[in-house]
């Protein structure tokens, strides 16, 4: 089993009302990331955010109205893993997740990318720039860059048609990536069916859209462009892992068409899911990638692990619990109206909470042996010091119980 650490940089208030600056957010980060590569972590995953949560409450259909503060402070991945690689000497850095719709769009992400790893390659040749990236978690975020719908019928699609644009998005990330020549003419088209919409209903308001009942409709492209490719265009490559941040197993599969991709899953996706994401990656997993493994699909889950030296294992049971408690409760007022609560209540489902033993139990019980934890300590936690301790103790006291 395999280690990796997700770091959220979400300026928000803990359940104590606290809410650090960003300067301090982002001290804390540092601390963090030093005692992470210090004890063994695999791979520093940071949450990628863009604009402000607080503005687009303002918006007139605002994406998380009830948030507090700001849902991440990492809006430049490529410059924060330039800057983490620097201060560290073992740990890989990742995404978790890029959104290719914002900030440009696909063909600027690609170039970003591609620069960040020939930098990276000129100080360690070894470490990896591991990138996730998915059209976004909240919609505000790409809207800015046109990723709205331009008409009648892009109106009713949506949001089918989003996860369409994202793959048309995907496919030129990812052929620059690999260093092609496109033209937008080269790229996939869109052409929206029944099968494409959840109910009856949705599909016939579309076809009302279209004015008939066509069983397909022809959507124009995104992304308009003569031949393009980007520089740099000698850079290591095996130096790039890339994890696609969606659960659409179509999409799952479409990516791989271009590049060995990988696949995230959320702390609140089931057992079944997850086996039966293994089983269809192992079909459609880019023969370049090599044999799709179980670490290729990390397992994000919560830790709420209490250590604390002057409590008994009893008193750290109790403590880790009411820890959970806090934190969750104030996720579920921040995504209020956003997540299915059932959802967020398999979330607790999934977290480890306890004292080590306790965790320890839970780990070899929920978990293949071969997989690989996205291991989540600072969730709603500002308390620079004991998220170390957390993490320290992880290693000290849960790791040498798992065997």
């Amino acid at each position: 089993m395999e280690f990796d650490i997700f770091f959220s940089i979400s300026q928000t208030p803990d359940h104590n009302g606290f809410t650090p600056s960003e300067s301090e957010m982002f001290s804390n980060y540092y601390a963090q990331l030093d005692a992470a590569d210090r004890l063994g972590f695999g791979v520093a995953w940071i949450a990628q955010a863009h604009l402000s949560t607080k503005t687009q409450q303002m918006n007139s259909k605002p994406v998380v109205p009830h948030w507090k503060g700001e849902v991440g402070l990492c809006t430049d991945f490529c410059q924060l893993a330039m800057e983490s690689f620097r201060r560290t000497k073992n740990i890989d850095v990742g995404s978790a997740v890029v959104s290719i719709l914002a900030s440009g769009g696909p063909i600027a992400q690609a170039e970003r990318i591609a620069n960040t790893v020939q930098f990276l390659s000129h100080m360690d040749s070894n470490r990896k720039l591991h990138v996730g990236f998915s059209a976004g978690r909240f919609e505000f975020m790409a809207r800015p860059y046109g990723i709205i719908p331009r008409n009648k019928i892009e109106q009713a699609s949506w949001p089918a048609l989003r996860g369409q644009i994202f793959l048309e998005a995907s496919e030129i990330f990812l052929r620059l990536l690999r260093g092609e020549t496109i033209n937008s003419d080269d790229i996939r088209e869109t052409i929206l069916t029944r099968e494409n919409f959840r109910s009856e209903e949705d599909w016939l308001a579309v076809q009302k859209a279209a004015g008939g009942d066509s069983s397909e409709i022809s959507i124009g492209r995104r992304y308009q462009f003569e031949e393009i490719s980007i520089v740099p265009k000698s850079w290591p490559r095996n130096q790039l892992e890339l994890i696609a941040g969606t659960h659409d197993p179509k999409a799952q599969e479409y990516v791989n068409k271009f590049m060995p991709v990988k696949v995230f899953n959320l702390s609140i996706t089931s057992p079944e899911v997850i086996d039966s994401t293994h089983e269809r990656m192992k079909n459609v997993y880019h023969k370049d990638g090599g044999s799709w493994q179980r670490r290729d699909m990390p397992r994000t889950t919560f830790v709420f692990l209490n250590a604390e030296k002057d409590l008994t294992p009893e008193q750290q049971s109790v403590a880790a619990k009411e820890e959970a408690r806090n934190a969750l409760g104030e996720y579920w007022k921040a995504l209020e109206g956003t997540l299915d609560p059932s959802k967020v209540e398999k979330a607790a489902d999934n977290a480890l909470i306890g004292n080590p033993a306790e965790v320890a139990a839970q780990v070899k019980e929920r978990f293949h042996p071969d997989d690989r934890l996205m291991c989540w300590f600072d969730f709603f936690n500002h308390d620079n010091e004991r998220v170390i301790r957390n993490m320290e103790a992880w290693w000290n006291d849960v790791v040498p119980l798992l065997g």
